[in-house]
Order: C-alpha cells, then sequence, then structure tokens
C-alpha cells in the first residue's frame, strides 16, 4: 500500500494525467463532503447546490445546467464509490498510458464521460421503461470515464497482459468484454443509469482507437479547447517568459560587447608591441611581448 501511494506521488510529481486526474477527483468528493458538514451544522441542506453538478435526466432540467455534462464526471455519491472508481483510473490509466499519450488519456476521459452522460439522457427520454423516474433522476461518477480508458486500451491491446487475483493473467479483451455484458444484463437495474452510461464510455472508447488506427483522433478538440482555455490563465507564465528572453537577449549583447572590447584590445596591443618591434628590433621586446606576438601569428 506504501509503494502505491509513493508510485501516485512520484507519478503526480512527474506530471502523469491520471494521477491529476484521481486527485481532482478526490478533492472534489472531499471539498463537497465538507461543505455538506458544514450545511449541516447550521440545519441546512446542501443538496439544491449540490444538485446544479449533478446529471439530470430531465432534458428540460439539463437545458438550465448544461455544464452538469462536465461537472458530474468529476463527483461521486460516497467514499466505496469514489474509491472504486479511483482504483480503477489508477490501474487502468497506467496500462493506457503505455499504449496512447498524456494529452490522448485526458481527451478521452472527458470525451467517455460526455459520450455516456448523453446515451443516459438519450435513454431516459426515449424508452418507456424510464418514464416514471426521468424526472428524477440524477448521475454522478467517473466510471463512464474510466470505461471509455479501458475500452480503448483493449481494442488496442486485446492481449495485453491482465493479472487478477485468483485468476492470474488474463488478455485485457476479456476483462473488457466481461464489464460491457454486465452493463447490459443490468441495465435494468437500481443503478440503470450508471451502467447505460458505461456503455456510452466503452462505445466512445472503441470509436477513439478505431478512429486512432486510421490516424483520425476523435478527442483532438477537446484537447484543443481545454489548451485553449488554460492559455488563458498563463499570460502570467507568458509575460515571465518574455522578460527572461528580454534578459537571455540582454545577457547576449552583453557578452558581445565584451568579446568585441577584449578583441580590440588585443588588436591595439600587437599593434603597439609591432611599432616597438620596428623602432627597436626583437631582442628589445620583453618575454612576454614575444609570446603574444607568436600566440597572434598562430591566429
Amino acid at each position: 500500500m506504501m509503494d502505491m501511494i509513493t508510485n501516485i506521488k512520484n507519478n503526480f510529481k512527474r506530471g502523469t494525467i491520471y494521477i491529476q486526474l484521481i486527485y481532482i477527483n478526490v478533492a472534489v468528493f472531499l471539498f463537497t463532503s465538507l461543505l455538506s458538514i458544514f450545511f449541516r451544522l447550521f440545519n441546512r441542506s446542501f443538496d439544491p447546490i449540490l444538485g446544479w453538478f449533478e446529471l439530470p435526466a430531465s432534458v428540460e432540467r439539463f437545458i438550465h445546467q448544461p455544464w452538469s455534462l462536465i461537472t458530474y464526471m468529476f463527483m461521486h455519491a460516497n467514499i466505496f464509490h469514489v474509491l472504486f472508481n479511483m482504483l480503477w483510473l489508477y490501474w487502468f490509466g497506467s496500462i493506457f498510458m503505455n499504449i496512447f499519450s498524456s494529452k490522448h488519456l485526458r481527451g478521452i476521459y472527458i470525451l467517455g464521460g460526455i459520450c455516456g452522460g448523453l446515451l443516459y439522457i438519450l435513454s431516459y427520454n426515449i424508452f418507456p421503461y424510464f418514464a416514471n423516474v426521468v424526472h428524477l433522476s440524477v448521475m454522478v461518477g467517473a466510471s463512464a470515464s474510466i470505461l471509455a480508458i479501458v475500452a480503448a486500451a483493449a481494442y488496442r491491446e486485446p492481449n495485453y497482459p491482465i493479472r487478477l487475483l485468483f485468476f492470474g493473467a488474463i488478455p485485457l479483451k476479456y476483462l473488457a468484454i466481461v464489464v460491457v455484458l454486465s452493463d447490459l444484463l443490468l441495465m435494468t437495474s437500481g443503478n440503470a443509469g450508471g451502467h447505460i452510461a458505461h456503455i456510452g464510455g466503452a462505445l466512445a472508447g472503441v470509436g477513439f482507437a478505431a478512429g486512432l488506427n486510421k490516424g483520425l483522433d476523435i478527442t483532438a478538440w477537446i484537447n484543443g479547447t481545454l489548451d485553449w482555455f488554460s492559455s488563458l490563465f498563463s499570460k502570467k507564465q507568458r509575460a515571465d517568459r518574455k522578460r527572461a528572453k528580454m534578459k537571455v537577449s540582454k545577457t547576449s549583447r552583453d557578452k558581445d560587447y565584451d568579446y568585441n572590447a577584449n578583441k580590440k584590445a588585443q588588436s591595439d596591443e600587437i599593434d603597439r608591441i609591432l611599432d616597438k618591434l620596428k623602432r627597436s628590433g626583437y631582442n628589445s621586446l620583453t618575454a612576454e611581448e614575444k609570446k603574444s606576438l607568436f600566440d597572434a601569428s598562430k591566429k
């Protein structure tokens, strides 16, 4: 357990994206949990505020909070929910990084969550089975995003060995198939929305990996948007880089000035020695002057 914690810390320092996502998810869970406790101390409910960041199944409600299509994938219902999802993200995030890049993981995490959320809303509003609960249902959790990561890795490297307790090493494709089949069988269970979202995430992962095999990155627009958004907050960094560049340019000019000044001084010294040589002959030169003249003759 300590080795895992050490690896997480080291990966975070190196900027490993799936570790950063774990930190974000855990931080959001702790923050919302503390706020909920704080509200209860004053006999208030935090649920109405929390509801603005949960993904509703109702289209009417979703129209008034479209940002929830993003925020829901960073929120969790309880400690076991976030613990289970973060363990999956840690295990399969590291596998994904052996196959794809960190930007791909960032993009597929968001894309998987979006596709899972949209399939959840679509299913609850199309199928009569959910008609009685559509206005009451909400969803949180990173599982759709994580299933996208699992499915993408399984599609790209189906025989990647996965070691499971009691089962030993099995190909990744079998684990992915079992997970998807279980979601299909449980689509009418108490957590129907979660299982439907898993299917959406898995489809996003397969679509991403299949597209990448053909040279098409369907996460490019997500990463482009995130890079643009982050650039809005990096004006200070750009200013610092500009100042550093100016400082380097100034230092370079100073070095050029010093070089030219030294070169001119050496030239003047050689001219002086040559004049002395003409006037008084070679024997009048000091040992240092003879050495300077000799060195100059070799250049």
